[in-house]
């Protein structure tokens, strides 16, 4: 079993990779938070990767590659003086909205689950690592009123149901963050005239030889 000081070397080692320039305090809040996965998921089973070494690659690595993407899209969305804020949907353990909210403090996270135990782990990283950017809220996503900049999701449902779920909790010039592995041409092709995908990127990370991308999307009218 890696212990703590590897897997913080092996994270260290891959952020240049990231193109990533995090601090002290955000690398270990991060290793805090892979502590808190594994302590919480022996109770309530909240990832089925249980190797730390897995967790690090497949979870933080794999939520840390979408950071730079994000801060892009988000320059590139029309100033405004209000803070930017993301809906992480079915986020589960908190990827990548935790990592988002640790990563990126200038940004309001909300991330939301139907199972309430998940919803509850998220609220306890956010007062344990002192976020207060960071809210886990026990909800269904259809029932939000509340509007977001990027609403984001990863390995939660198809592009169609994802974007439908959610469609009301975008904001105006908002747009959809769909965190996939191999190219979703299919999922792609099943989305209704009114979601346009503009963009998709594919990401990199270090340690995981699997495809990965982002199906960026907007929301367009008829």
């Amino acid at each position: 079993m890696a212990d703590h000081r590897n897997l913080r070397a092996d994270l260290e080692r891959a952020l240049p990779a990231l193109g990533l320039s995090l601090s002290e305090a955000q690398v270990a809040a991060l290793m805090e938070y892979l502590a808190l996965i594994q302590k919480w998921t022996k109770v309530y089973n909240l990832t089925a990767v249980r190797d730390p070494a897995e967790m690090l690659t497949h979870h933080l690595l794999d939520s840390l590659a979408v950071i730079n993407p994000l801060r892009q899209q988000l320059a590139a969305l029309a100033p405004t003086e209000a803070r930017r804020r993301l809906l992480d949907v079915g986020s589960g353990a908190g990827l990548p909205g935790i990592v988002i909210a640790i990563c990126c403090p200038e940004i309001v996270v909300d991330c939301v689950d139907t199972v309430a135990k998940k919803a509850a782990f998220i609220q306890q990283v956010a007062v344990t690592l002192k976020l207060p950017n960071l809210r886990g809220v026990h909800a269904r996503v259809e029932n939000l009123t509340d509007k977001y900049d990027v609403i984001s999701s990863r390995a939660f449902a198809s592009l169609v149901d994802f974007t439908s779920w959610s469609a009301q909790a975008l904001a105006e010039q908002g747009v959809w963050m769909g965190m996939k592995g191999k190219h979703p041409a299919d999922e792609m092709a099943a989305l209704p005239s009114s979601v346009q995908v503009f963009h998709v990127e594919q990401l990199v990370v270090p340690g995981l030889d699997a495809e990965r991308c982002i199906v960026w999307m907007r929301s367009v009218s008829a």
